[in-house]
């Protein structure tokens, strides 16, 4: 989600080199994101080839800033 936050959108492609993980991997975490609705799915072709982009949703933005901010509170915590 953090990738998505500093962009409009990413294709699969570059997510899957950015993050170095395995087309399995990257599969099941961006599908288990776009059931909690949390980006968008759009499909296309790009010269012929298949090409999937992801882009935010305004809950899955707010779900992210909800996750920052209470990461935020426990590091507050541990430093009372």
């Amino acid at each position: 989600m953090s990738v998505l936050m500093a962009n409009e959108a990413y294709d699969f492609s570059s997510l899957k080199e950015l993050l170095e993980v395995t087309d399995g991997n990257l599969a099941s975490n961006l599908k288990t994101l776009e059931k909690e609705e949390y980006l968008t799915v759009e499909k296309s072709f790009v010269d012929r080839k298949p090409n999937t982009r992801y882009k935010k949703t305004e809950k899955g933005r707010q779900a992210f800033e909800n996750h920052l901010s209470a990461l935020e509170n426990l590091i507050k915590q541990q430093y009372k």
